[in-house]
């Protein structure tokens, strides 16, 4: 098997280190102290990594007065912004960009939720059964490139792209999947290479001109499958997410039934006993539970989110109305929640907090009630445009009953990345405000990892710095760092991305003198080694 590009960094760094140094940029935030209260992920890629930066030799004679503390507690919170492809909504902006645009394009994407503190990107990369990065199962994706089939010129992986350029600035990159959508109407002509003529025996045609996989079709769920478990295979992502469209919305065949009259027919006629809204509800039941359990099976640090629509059934809550998916959809979306087929639940709370009918906070506390299974549970925002006056304040609000409700599981997810953008004052009010701390993203204690090592800590005098370098015995595992610098007895903390290995720190930081450093490893599921401290003399 050949070594992961992290794996491979993570190792030269070690190496490198035992002789260079250098200083990283971080976000800081001070703290007072406080008390203290995996399987091995292999990554089949195969570009090859940079060497490492050459940096200055340390000087002066290093310490090795280790010392056990009381390190503060690290901020957790779920901070993530929707990629959508479709329709070239978010990336690419068009579908005749040159490569080096659509790099670009991602890395301004990346950069800006890496400065604004957030720390996942969900991004779409399976619109409607095609692909944005090299599939043998599915064609490459019109609104990559303009023609379904088509690859980028000159070639290159847009998905291994993004995990690099993601991971790089400790983010999360999350892979997002419309499971049953074969063609958009947005997406063309439909060609030869089209799934909804590869596969034309398990696609039906809707009255607004879309495709769909019928969801009750073996044939649709395996290959549904193989994509999935292709995808987690093949790629160092974070998570698979699946969106709220499962049986398609009522308006998308003009509100005519959804024909599966071939599969319903072939069900009765093997002696089904469920009413049709019960068996295609089961179709999506039990296709879930696989997909759950078969991403868990391939990669067990690999999350599986799924955002549904904010409402389950009308009247629940009390007072709730609008569409129902339980009957719509045919998304029995508590019943995953129930029975913990999802790491992470979003559901798509778009409206106001004062809505009448669809009260954000009323909502949210219903969803947290049927969340037996202690799943993450984080909301999706309509961050882009929710009918109010002052957007901004909205959404800080929101996330503020979002942390009430929640507690130490918080987190959310913005739809989408332009809601960030668009309006000027969205980004200062959530820098300013919740997001005005770096975070890590919450612990999954449902998922049983390896544990990881303690670090090793090494510190030397370079004159105004203590030259400081880390190294972990089972790097493989590390996503992040936190290095925690302690002035005047006050700790500040540092989130640091995997390929940091070395800083330096200022003995003296506002007229306060620097007393010790700690380092702690972060697996990719949030969970802490314990630390290495060692005073600075």
């Amino acid at each position: 098997m050949k070594m992961s590009k992290l794996k491979l960094i993570v190792l030269l760094g070690v190496l490198a280190s035992y002789s260079t140094s250098c200083s990283t940029q971080n976000n800081v935030t001070k703290t007072p102290p406080v008390k203290n209260t995996t399987k091995p992920n292999p990554n089949n890629n195969t570009t090859q990594p940079k060497p490492p930066v050459a940096v200055k030799p340390a000087t002066g004679n290093s310490t090795d007065e280790t010392f056990r503390t009381n390190l503060p507690e690290i901020k957790r919170e779920f901070r993530g912004a929707w990629i959508a492809s479709v329709a070239n909504i978010n990336w690419p902006s068009k579908n005749n960009l040159t490569v080096e645009q659509q790099k670009a394009e991602a890395i301004s994407m990346l950069d800006m939720l890496k400065d604004n503190n957030f720390n996942a990107a969900i991004f779409q990369i399976r619109p409607s059964a095609d692909a944005l990065y090299t599939s043998n199962i599915e064609p490459w994706s019109y609104f990559l490139t303009g023609e379904t089939g088509t690859g980028p010129y000159p070639s290159y992986d847009p998905l291994l792209f993004w995990i690099e350029e993601a991971h790089k600035r400790g983010l999360e990159l999350h892979v997002w999947l419309n499971p049953y959508r074969a063609h958009h109407t947005n997406g063309g002509t439909v060609n030869k290479m089209s799934m909804a003529n590869r596969m034309s025996d398990i696609v039906v045609r809707l009255k607004n001109g879309m495709y769909w996989f019928d969801p009750a079709n073996p044939k649709t769920q395996d290959h549904v499958s193989n994509v999935v478990k292709d995808i987690v295979k093949r790629y160092d992502i974070d998570a698979i997410h699946f969106d709220d469209y499962f049986y398609p919305y009522a308006t998308y065949n003009k509100g005519a039934d959804f024909p599966d009259y071939a599969t319903w027919s072939a069900y009765q006629n093997s002696g089904g006993t469920l009413s049709r809204a019960d068996w295609r509800r089961d179709n999506v039941n039990r296709f879930v539970e696989r997909i759950y359990k078969e991403i868990h099976a391939e990669k067990n640090n690999v999350k599986f989110g799924i955002s549904p629509f904010g409402i389950w059934k009308p009247g629940y809550p009390a007072g709730i109305v609008g569409s129902s998916q339980f009957d719509e959809l045919y998304a029995d979306a508590k019943l995953w929640l129930n029975k913990g087929w999802v790491d992470y639940f979003s559901p798509q709370l778009y409206w106001p907090i004062d809505s009448k009918g669809q009260g954000f906070e009323a909502l949210l506390n219903w969803w947290q009630s049927e969340n037996t299974m202690n799943r993450h549970l984080w909301p999706g925002l309509n961050t882009v445009e929710i009918k109010t006056y002052d957007r901004p304040t909205e959404i800080k609000n929101q996330i503020e009953i979002s942390r009430k409700i929640l507690k130490n599981d918080a987190g959310e997810i913005h739809w989408s990345i332009a809601g960030l953008t668009r309006n000027p004052g969205m980004l200062p009010a959530l820098k300013n405000g919740p997001y005005s701390e770096k975070a890590l993203i919450p612990k999954s204690p449902w998922i049983k990892t390896v544990p990881l090592q303690t670090p090793t800590l090494f510190i030397a005098d370079n004159g105004s710095y203590a030259q400081t370098r880390w190294s972990s015995k089972n790097a493989s595992e590390v996503f992040q760092w936190v290095l925690f610098s302690q002035y005047d007895g006050v700790w500040e903390i540092e989130i640091l991305p995997l390929d940091t290995l070395f800083k330096d720190v200022p003995k003296f930081k506002n007229g306060k003198k620097l007393n010790a450093v700690a380092i702690k490893a972060i697996d990719r599921l949030g969970n802490e080694s314990d630390y290495m401290a060692k005073k600075v003399k």
